[in-house]
Order: C-alpha cells, then sequence, then structure tokens
C-alpha cells in the first residue's frame, strides 16, 4: 500500500502525558481508503497515537499533519469535518434518544448562523440506515443492549460525514457476536470508502478486517504493513513476548495466530507461518 497518499502523517512526534513521555521520535502514516488498526500490548501507546492523530493530544515535539498542514494549526470545526473520533469510553446523557444521539454528530456543520438543515436530517438518516438503527431511532439509548448501543456511538460518527474515521478499542465489552458485528459494519463503510483506523486488541479479529497494520511496542512502531507480512511469529514474540504459530485463518485464509503450549518444549521450538505446523513428535 503506497503511504505516498496518506492525508494523516505523524512525523518525529514525542507523544506523552504531562511529565511522562510515552513515544520519542514516533513517525508513521494512515494510508489513504485503508483499515488500520492499531495493535500492541496494554500501554504501548496505541490510543495515545490515536488521540494524536485526532487532534485531541498535542505533541509536544514534531507534529501531526494533515493534507500537508499541522492539524493543530486548523480550526477545530474544519478538522472535526474531515476526522472523526470515536474515544474508548463513551456516556450517553441520561434520557437521551437513538436519533437525538446520532444527531450530535451533526455539531461540526452547526453554527450561530448556521442551524439545522435538511442535509443534517439526510446524515442522520443514512446513518441510523447504516447501523441498522432505523427502527430504534425512538429508544432510549439506556434501554438498549451493548452492541446495540455501540452501533448508535457509531452511527453518530457516521453522521459526521468524516471521510476518516478513528475508533480507540471499539469492540471493548462486547460479547462475540456484538464483536463481529461492530467488525463488520467498520468493514462495509470501509468498503463504502472510508479510511477506518481503530485500535484493536484481538489480533486476529485486526489481522481478519484489517488491511494495513501498525504494530507497536514500549512507544515505539515496530513494523507496518499488510497482515500477512506483519503478523509473523517473530513479530508477535518480539512485542508480546509470546510463542505462537501462524495459520491461514479457515474462512477467511488472513494470518490466525495460535499460541503455543509453553509446557510443552518441542512445539515451542517448532514454530512456523501460514499454515505450516509443528513437526510431529
Amino acid at each position: 500500500m503506497n503511504t505516498q497518499t496518506a492525508r494523516l502523517r505523524v512525523e518525529r512526534a514525542r507523544l506523552g502525558y504531562d511529565d511522562e513521555t510515552i513515544s520519542h521520535d514516533l513517525s508513521v502514516a494512515i494510508p489513504d481508503g485503508s483499515f488500520t488498526a492499531i495493535i500492541g500490548p496494554n500501554g504501548c501507546g496505541k490510543s495515545t497515537l490515536l488521540r494524536a492523530i485526532a487532534r485531541v493530544l498535542t505533541p509536544s515535539a514534531g507534529q501531526v499533519l494533515l493534507d500537508g498542514r499541522s492539524i493543530h494549526a486548523r480550526k477545530s470545526k474544519e478538522v472535526a469535518r474531515e476526522v472523526g473520533l470515536l474515544p474508548q469510553t463513551s456516556i450517553a446523557p441520561d434520557g437521551i434518544r437513538v436519533a437525538d444521539l446520532v444527531a450530535r454528530g451533526r455539531a461540526p456543520y452547526q453554527g450561530l448562523f448556521q442551524q439545522w438543515r435538511e442535509e443534517d436530517e439526510r446524515a442522520v438518516a443514512r446513518a441510523l440506515d447504516a447501523t441498522r438503527l432505523t427502527d430504534l431511532s425512538g429508544r432510549l439509548v439506556d434501554e438498549l443492549s451493548g452492541g446495540q448501543r455501540q452501533r448508535v456511538w457509531v452511527a453518530m460518527l457516521l453522521a459526521q460525514t468524516t471521510p476518516i474515521m478513528l475508533l480507540d478499542e471499539p469492540t471493548t465489552f462486547l460479547d462475540i457476536a456484538h464483536q463481529y458485528d461492530v467488525m463488520e459494519l467498520l468493514r462495509g463503510l470501509h468498503h463504502d470508502g472510508k479510511t477506518i483506523v481503530a485500535v484493536l486488541h484481538d489480533l486476529n479479529q485486526a489481522a481478519r478486517y484489517a488491511d494495513h497494520l501498525i504494530v507497536m511496542r514500549a512507544g515505539g512502531v515496530v513494523a507496518t504493513g499488510a497482515p500477512a507480512d506483519v503478523v509473523t511469529p517473530d513479530v508477535i514474540e518480539q512485542v508480546f513476548g509470546l510463542r505462537v504459530l501462524v495459520v491461514p485463518d479457515p474462512v477467511t485464509g488472513t494470518p490466525s495466530v495460535v499460541p503455543l503450549d509453553p509446557r510443552n518444549p518441542h512445539t515451542a521450538r517448532n514454530r512456523s507461518t501460514h499454515g505450516s505446523q509443528p513437526s510431529p513428535a
């Protein structure tokens, strides 16, 4: 994938909070039209990178570029019409209904002299339809299941009509069925032309749905590229300290990570990639 066409770039950024630096001299690009998954162990800087890309966090050195200009030099509403963020934890106001929460995605297009328009109504209707929430539009968000609520938040982000959508751990706290429901929804949005960037914990989900991975460890980028090139036993062991086999997913053919039994020294020595199995004992 050609990162020369990346609208979003991080160049030599130092990222952190207060006196704690998470990333030093970090550079990475988000290819246009990609489904990019940011993966890595807890505390490695995945969410910090996403917050910087979203203009929520300002680098203490280096810069984040959107279309070749510093994202922090742009007006907030201007950026919000290009890049949308669904944070890790989102709390709906008490008593709000689905359609009203989704409508909040239109905030970047509102102003003192620019109130609600037919275009806003259409954007909300399209977002509800795309997330299969039209029939639930009048329901209270508090009455919905966890999976339904997550679709409401994705719908709000979709109503923002940004070409770039950032999501921080969008499947956290969901059961496996709702996790795949959300991932299928994101894949559909990607196929419709959106650039998707998601922080994910599940390596197999990342390899199945994303076409571009950013692998992080200790605040730095270890590897970037297609799942088939990046999800290897050596990279997984380097990043997670875990010995694994990487075999083809039986459904999609994408890389699938299978942890080895650490109690079996033979399998721990015989790791293979993409379908090869350890030799019989």
